[in-house]
Formats: structure tokens, C-alpha cells, sequence
């Protein structure tokens, strides 16, 4: 472990190698593996839902309560599926970002290698991602191609500095929220309550690392050769990335798989108060922490409200 002196010459541990540490001690401790920690030929359980129906996008609307109850469990079924291809859309995109990190950081160091142990978890968590996805069927549900083509701007522009870190955990906290809630909730599908509990418990580790990494990054970017503009780029770069990430979480294209109008369903979806506070609840955690380290300016806040991230 990397050691530094104090001002008394008495050496004392990098802050930044004593957390990597604990993390790579945490991550040989407790790891999943998707392939034998799942049942992945156990047949869905009948009737149950695949998502928590009060965060379901069209919950508490006219067209809701006009819906079958076979239908919105397909919804649920089609919105979960979304969110498993958008999350691994970002885990790709995340790894891309890392190894990039890593690539400029001394390869001995154990924040290095808890960062590639990272990389090890999301490779992971993307096959189990595609595997959860193939076996409920349905669409290939994905990003929208300008979207798509804007993440890999993301992935040469972010690495730069905090703006990498904002948006890795606004994505990261969205999901953990949201599966947080469904792990423990018996009325959903047995294997889509393992994949969120696996999920949850890895991620718990990235969370750390990526908090503190935004500290470390935020204090230098405000120092007297970083601070004005290029802070500024990044608060709003991280909430344009915040943004994207919390719309494209469930695609258009899921209202058809339970038979409904794509147009109509996208509006009342968009217009729904109870998913609008949904994504707010789902950002609960993670808009006060990026507000108390300096990572929300004006431009940032109004783009946060506008994307119901922010009340």
C-alpha cells in the first residue's frame, strides 16, 4: 500500500490505497457468480410482476386503469427488460471509462487494481444483464441511435475528470434505488429479485469508489488552474449525461408489448406525476451529495428539474 508522510515525517497511508484496499477486500468477500448463483431454467412464477407496479411508467393514469391486469404485468415485464438493456448499455460504457482511468494510473497501486476488479464486476453484471433480458424475450430494447452515439462521445470526453464520476452514479444510484425496493418485494419474479440483489450488493462497493473519487477530482478542479470554465463544463456535462440516462430508461417501445398505442402511452407516460416522482425518489439519495461537492450550478439544477431528478 502506497504510504505518504505527515507533516512530522511520520509515514501515513494514502487515504485514496486505504479505501481501494478495503474495496478489494470487500469485492474477494462478497462476489456472485451469475452463472451458479442463479437458476437461470427455473420457468417465471405466474402472475407475478416483474417490476414494482407502482413505479411501472404508467401507474395511477386514466390508460393504466383502463389496462388488464395481464397487460400490466407484461408492462412491467417490458419495462424491466428496458432497464436491464440500458443498464447494460451504461456498463459497457462504464468499463470503457475505467479502463481509461486505469490505463493512466500506476498499475501497481491498489486503486488500480480495485479499479479493474471493477471491470471485473461489470463484465459480469452485463452477461447477467443480457441473460435476464434473453430469457423474459421480448424487444431488443436499447438506446435511441443519437443516444447511442452521444455515449461514445461520453466515453473519451468523461474520463477528463468529475463529470466521469457525477454521471457513473447518478446512473448507478437510479438502479440501486429502484432495486433496492424490489429485491425485498415478494410479489415479484424470483430471478428478478436475485439479479437485483446481486446487483445491489456489488454496486454498493462502485458507489464508494465513485463518491470518493468525485471528492478527490472536485477539490482539484476548483483549485486556481481549474477552476471557471472547465468546472462549469463539467456540473453541466454530468446533468446533460443524467439526464439522457434517466430518459432513456424505458424505451418507447415497451407500451407495445402490452398492446397499447406507442404515441399515446409515451405522453401519458411523460405527463404521469407518479413517475415523475418516481425518477425523484430514484435520485433521492445521490442529487444532495452531487449538490453538497459542488457538482450542481444553475444550469446543472434546471436541467435536473426539467429531467425530474430534482424537486
Amino acid at each position: 500500500m502506497t504510504a505518504v508522510r505527515s507533516e512530522t515525517g511520520t509515514p501515513t497511508v494514502n487515504p485514496r490505497e486505504k479505501t481501494a484496499k478495503r474495496l478489494l477486500g470487500s469485492s474477494a468477500k462478497n462476489s456472485y457468480s451469475p452463472d451458479l448463483d442463479i437458476d437461470w431454467d427455473a420457468p417465471p412464477v405466474e402472475g407475478a410482476w416483474h417490476m414494482q407496479p407502482e413505479r411501472v411508467s404508467l401507474f395511477g393514469t386514466p390508460l393504466w386503469e383502463a389496462m388488464t391486469d395481464a397487460q400490466r404485468i407484461e408492462l412491467s415485464k417490458a419495462e424491466v427488460i428496458s432497464v436491464a438493456r440500458v443498464g447494460l448499455w451504461f456498463e459497457i460504457l462504464l468499463m470503457g471509462m475505467l479502463a481509461a482511468h486505469a490505463y493512466n494510473q500506476d498499475p501497481a497501486s491498489e486503486h488500480t487494481q480495485y479499479a479493474l476488479t471493477e471491470i471485473g464486476d461489470e463484465t459480469r453484471h452485463s452477461v447477467m444483464f443480457a441473460r435476464w433480458a434473453d430469457k423474459y424475450g421480448g424487444e431488443h430494447y436499447k438506446p435511441h441511435p443519437v443516444v447511442h452515439h452521444l455515449g461514445k462521445l461520453f466515453r473519451f470526453v468523461a474520463p477528463t475528470g468529475p463529470s466521469m464520476w457525477a454521471a457513473t452514479l447518478v446512473a448507478e444510484e437510479l438502479l440501486d434505488r429502484l432495486q433496492r425496493e424490489g429485491m425485498a418485494d415478494e410479489r415479484l419474479q424470483p430471478m428478478t429479485r436475485m439479479v437485483a440483489r446481486i446487483h445491489v450488493i456489488e454496486e454498493a462497493r462502485h458507489v464508494r469508489f465513485a463518491r470518493e473519487e468525485l471528492v478527490r477530482d472536485m477539490a482539484r478542479a476548483r483549485g486556481p488552474l481549474r477552476g471557471g470554465p472547465v468546472l462549469w463544463f463539467h456540473q453541466v456535462f454530468a446533468a446533460l449525461a443524467a439526464a439522457i440516462i434517466a430518459e432513456s430508461i424505458i424505451s418507447p417501445k415497451v407500451y407495445e408489448a402490452a398492446g397499447l398505442d406507442r404515441k399515446q402511452a409515451r405522453r401519458a407516460a411523460r405527463a404521469n406525476p407518479n413517475f415523475h416522482e418516481t425518477k425523484r425518489w430514484m435520485a433521492e439519495k445521490i442529487m444532495p451529495f452531487l449538490g453538497e461537492v459542488g457538482m450542481i450550478n444553475p444550469v446543472a439544477r434546471l436541467i435536473y428539474r426539467r429531467a425530474h431528478l430534482l424537486a
